[in-house]
This record gives structure tokens, sequence and C-alpha cells, in this order.
């Protein structure tokens, strides 16, 4: 009968709790026949004592596994399994977690003993009703305006701490010492060795549902990915991002705020591990000294996206290399996506401050370079905007479905450390205090303004409040039916 050692258990394996382990013990006793005084008397224990394992109230001892295990005649594996040991444990350990949540605690309502004679509809009554009342409670909703100001205040965060996120890094420079990470491009051996010391497998399906990048099944310790990359999303970044939340000790979502400052800081968690702060700073500092700073040097040493590689420059630049910056993420039409800032530079904002949805000058970098013959080509310009010179780097990373334009930019006196610094290209911009080119020019306007009927492209999302539940346009349903088809497994 296989048995762990003593000095192979130092406490529950991660993913078994206490009240698991006690409903498989009182399980597996009562399958035997025994009462707790029966067994007490096979382990030399106080039936009040295995009363307190059973009830989830108390960590068995080291000592006590092996005996249990031998007095009920099973492996220690099958005491310290993750998986409740039936339909009805399952509905007895899910009453007593609802009863533990301050939500339940807010009705003050009398504990309740679940004893043998509840009978297990009235559990499944109960269980539904606590998931009903959880599924009320959680803000389900943010309107456009919500959460505009919840990107907005996010985004003040960042600027206030240079984009740099000290517990974040920390975390990924501990995961990345448990592999033995030497230097360099992670391997894909080295990102599946991360995953095992953080206790998950992984699977990649081609069934995942279509509103989540990933699932992660807890109960099982397994995460399930596609193989296919989406834009910067490939699946060792997605990987990384999921597992982010786990290293980071996330819990769900309170709101649309909360939401969203996990994914920054699971984003930021992925960027870390395959860009390095033990590495990538050095690297960094060499080339401001050569005045050779380059987004797509840095994008191929580490063969990561030039999004991902430009955006982690800004959480490095100002406390590694003393530089101020910009990073816009915009489309064709110039929406601005995504928007970072420290070096003083206007964006185009709403009444909330927001600057995501808003469309940035058609004279800046962002939005010159789909202009050029060869738009994916490195366009660098130095533009002058009503607060001063900017010099900025903008690509194109190509997508599936729609082209994005990566722009990384510095004041002008900064621009001297930087590859690219001797360009001619230079545009005046206005945006976003004056006119600029917020109207058409006039002669066209004279020959057109009034004269013209367009359809617009309707923006629902614009007029429609965020999906709801914790993680915001995310199918609960599919996921659970997902999982199901893998569980049999």
């Amino acid at each position: 009968m296989p048995q762990f050692g003593t000095k192979e258990i130092l406490s529950l394996p991660e993913g078994v709790d206490l009240v698991t382990f006690g409903q498989r013990l009182r399980h597996l006793r009562r399958s035997r026949g025994l009462t707790l005084a029966q067994l007490g008397e096979r382990v030399d224990r106080a039936p009040s004592q295995l009363s307190l394992l059973e009830n989830g109230k108390r960590e068995p001892k080291l000592s006590l596994l092996g005996s249990l295990a031998k007095a009920l005649d099973v492996p220690v594996e099958e005491l310290l399994s993750r998986q409740p040991p039936s339909r009805r444990a399952q509905l007895e350990i899910a009453v007593e977690e609802a009863q533990r949540d301050p939500l339940y605690r807010e009705l003050n309502l009398p504990h309740l003993r679940v004893g043998k004679r509840v009978p297990n509809d009235v559990l499944e009554h109960l269980v539904g009703l606590y998931e009903e009342l959880r599924r009320r409670d959680v803000k389900p909703t943010a309107t456009p305006e919500e959460a505009r100001r919840a990107n907005a205040d996010l985004r003040r965060q960042m600027r206030e701490r240079g984009n740099y996120f000290e517990h974040v890094e920390r975390a990924a420079q501990e995961v990345l010492h448990a592999v033995d990470y030497q230097g360099g491009a992670l391997s894909q051996g080295m990102i599946l060795a991360i995953a095992t010391h953080c206790g998950f497998s992984l699977r990649y399906v081609q069934d995942l549902p279509r509103s989540v990048r990933s699932v992660t099944d807890m109960r099982n310790r397994r995460i399930f990915l596609r193989r296919e990359s989406l834009g910067m999303h490939t699946p060792r970044t997605v990987l990384l991002q999921t597992l982010g939340h786990f290293v980071l000790d996330h819990a769900r979502p309170r709101d649309f705020a909360d939401f969203l400052r996990q994914r920054v800081e699971a984003n930021y968690f992925a960027a870390a591990v395959l860009i390095p702060e033990e590495t990538a700073a050095p690297y960094l500092q060499e080339a401001k000294a050569a005045r050779d700073i380059s987004v797509e040097d840095l994008r191929d040493v580490y063969s990561v996206s030039y999004e991902m590689a430009a955006h982690r420059f800004t959480n490095l630049s100002t406390r590694h290399l003393d530089l101020m910056g910009h990073f816009i993420r915009n489309d064709e039409s110039g929406i601005i996506y995504k928007a970072y800032e420290n070096d003083g530079l206007v964006f185009p904002t709403d009444d909330a401050g927001a600057i995501e949805g808003q469309r940035m000058c058609r004279y800046w970098a962002g939005r010159q370079v789909f202009t050029l013959a060869d738009r994916y080509s490195v366009h660098y310009q130095y533009t002058d905007k009503p607060n001063g010179t900017h010099w900025c780097v903008a690509y194109v990373d190509p997508g599936r479905e729609r082209n994005f334009a990566i722009t990384l930019g510095v004041p002008y006196k900064e621009s001297r450390w930087f590859r690219g610094r001797e360009t001619t290209n230079r545009r005046r911009s206005g945006c976003p205090t004056g006119e600029c080119c917020l109207r058409p020019p006039a002669d066209l306007a004279a020959r057109w303004e009034g004269q013209v009927w367009p359809s617009a492209r309707a923006h629902s999302h614009v007029l429609a409040a965020l999906p709801p539940g914790s993680f915001p346009g995310v199918d609960d349903t599919d996921v659970y039916r997902f999982l199901e088809r893998y569980a049999v497994e």
C-alpha cells in the first residue's frame, strides 16, 4: 500500500483544504462502518479530536495521516484527494463555505450544522440560493462612463509610480529563480517549468469558449489554452498572464475597477517574466550609454511582440534609465486603445479624463505610419505640439483582424539616447487644444459641408453597459460546459 513518509509531507498539499480532507475522512470512516470512537481506538486518538478533523477545524499531524490511512485501509493519496468523495459531501462543503462568506453572514442567520438527516435537495436549494445571492451582489455591470473613470484612475496610479510595479517585479523574479533562469529569451521548456512550479498542468484544445483566452480548472489544477496566437497574446503570453493571477494571489474581482487592476498586474507579470528586470535593465542601460536604445532590439533579444517590448520599456525606463516617456496603441482611424504617459504629453480625453476611445491627431506618428508606402517599417518622427516637441518611434504590429500602431515617445531632449534620432521627419500638431485636424480643411469644408450624408458604422459598445459578471464578457455557461467535457478525463 503506497504511503508518504513523514519527511515527505510537511502540510496538506496545495489545493487540498481542511474541509475537503474532513469530508473524505468522514466518508471513508462511514463506508467502513466505523464510529468515531472505533476509529479513535485504531489510531490512538480521542473521538473529539477526530471530530475536529472531520469538521475541517484542525489540520492532521504528520504522524496521524499514515495511521488513519492504515486504519481505513486506503492509500494516503486517497485521503488527500482534492475531490469531494460524493455529491453529498460536495454540497456539505459548499454550504459550509457559503456560511463563512461575509456576504452570507450579513444575513444574520444562525449557523446551520448539516447533519445526516438534512436531505440532499435541501442542500441543493441552499447552495443555489447562495450562488444567486453572490451573483446579485457582484457589481454586474459598469456603464461606459464608470469603465472610463476606472481606466483613467488606474492610468493615474501608473503615472505616479512611473509604471513600475515593484511587487509584481519581485514575484516574477522569484518564479524565474525557482526554475533557474540564466538569461536570454525564455524557452518553451522554461515556461512549462514555471507552470509546473506553480502547480498547474497544461492542455491545448481547439474548442475553448470564444469569450476567453484561457480557462483554469482550479479543482484539477489544469490550464486550457489554444495554440493559435492572437496578436501579442501568444500561447506562452496567455499562459503567463493566467499564472500571474495565481502568483499574485488575486481574488475574484469585486467590481470592474478591480478586474481592470488585476488584468494590468497579470499582463505586467507576463512581461516581467518574458523580459526579466535583472537582465533587461542592464541591457537597456548599456544601450543608453551607447546612445542606441531600440525597441526593435529589445523585441528581438527576448523574442516578444513589438507591443510587449515597447510597453515593457515604460516599466523600466523611469526607474532604471531616468527617462520619462509615453506609449500609445491605436488603430488606423486613430482611435486610442491603450495609452500611458509620464512625460507631459497631452492626450485627447473625455469629460471623465479617459483617453481610450478618443481619436488621436492625424499628424502624430501613430497616424502617420499608416500613410507610408511601407507601413510595416519602423517610422521615426519629431512632432511639434502645444506643450513641446516629442520624438517618437511608431510601428504597425500586424494583426489577424486589424492592424494597430504601437508608438513609444520621449520629450525632444531625451531623443539623444535613441536610435532613429537623426530622422528628418517632422510634423506640427495643435491637438488636442487647438483646431489642428479636428475640423476639415477650409477648402474642403467649403465645397462639401452640408452636402454629405454618411452612413456611420454603429459602435454599439458606446451605448451598452459592459457585460455582466466578475469577469466582464465571459460566458459562464460556456466555460462550465467546456470544463464538463474535460472533467471525465
